[in-house]
């Protein structure tokens, strides 16, 4: 429970792994941080989907693979039709690509490698927390880059995607093509000479549009339309 008299309010995470050594970790590193707590910790997508259905949380890290239910299916399950649900951030291997750009498609905020430092995995919690993008630039462009084939291949997800992006307002293609370059808000506002405040309405309308959770999810439509492409170094114009 978080205090009356603290400042910044307490991040409730879940922690939903099957290997009891990494989800003792990760619990043990959340629980060192003064801005979170750990409410849940589970050991399937079944017994996550139980519990988180009477203990509300901000934000759960899921595994991928595990046993019952897996990540996918129990996210799909948690945010089916729920505006409000958690940030949910899937913990993965790059040979899991379909599995996360599917987990992105039902809602998940994004994805961290297994191996990825302590400090990024507790940054990526309080950047999901706060509604914002989700991993390192570089990461979501080299994971991406893996499920791009993926995209190309499901010609009608390309064409929905393309319309979707034509419904933008110039300075709102500016920014979304800065988005798909995985610039930050500052980044953007640097770039473009506006106020980050200018930027973050330009970003809510562009998500708006897009349908789009949230910035991941609008890479992705990037990715769809054609707009980046593999190994691309910087967004198509």
């Amino acid at each position: 429970m978080t205090e009356a008299h603290s400042e910044t309010p307490t991040i409730r995470v879940a922690v939903v792994d099957d290997q009891a050594l990494v989800r003792g970790g990760l619990s043990m590193l959340i629980a060192s941080q003064p801005d979170m707590t750990v409410a849940v910790e589970a050991s399937d997508g079944q017994e996550a989907l139980d519990i988180l259905t009477r203990t509300p949380v901000d934000v759960v890290l899921m595994d991928v693979r595990m046993p019952r239910v897996d990540g996918l299916e129990a996210t799909r399950r948690l945010l089916d039709g729920r505006a409000d649900g958690p940030k949910v951030v899937m913990l993965t291997t790059f040979d899991l690509d379909e599995y996360v750009l599917a987990a992105i498609r039902v809602g998940a905020s994004g994805f961290l490698l297994k191996d990825a430092r302590p400090e990024q995995l507790l940054e990526a919690v309080r950047t999901v927390a706060r509604g914002d993008a989700v991993i390192a630039p570089s990461m979501t462009r080299r994971l991406l880059d893996h499920v791009a084939p993926l995209i190309a291949a499901e010609p009608a997800v390309v064409s929905d995607a393309a319309r979707l992006v034509a419904t933008l307002t110039e300075r709102e293609r500016d920014v979304f093509l800065l988005i798909a370059a995985a610039r930050s808000n500052a980044e953007i506002a640097s770039d473009l000479f506006l106020s980050e405040a200018t930027v973050k309405t330009h970003v809510a309308h562009i998500l708006t549009k897009l349908g789009a959770r949230d910035r991941v999810q609008a890479v992705v439509v990037a990715y769809e339309a054609g707009v980046v492409g593999p190994s691309s170094s910087h967004p198509k114009g």
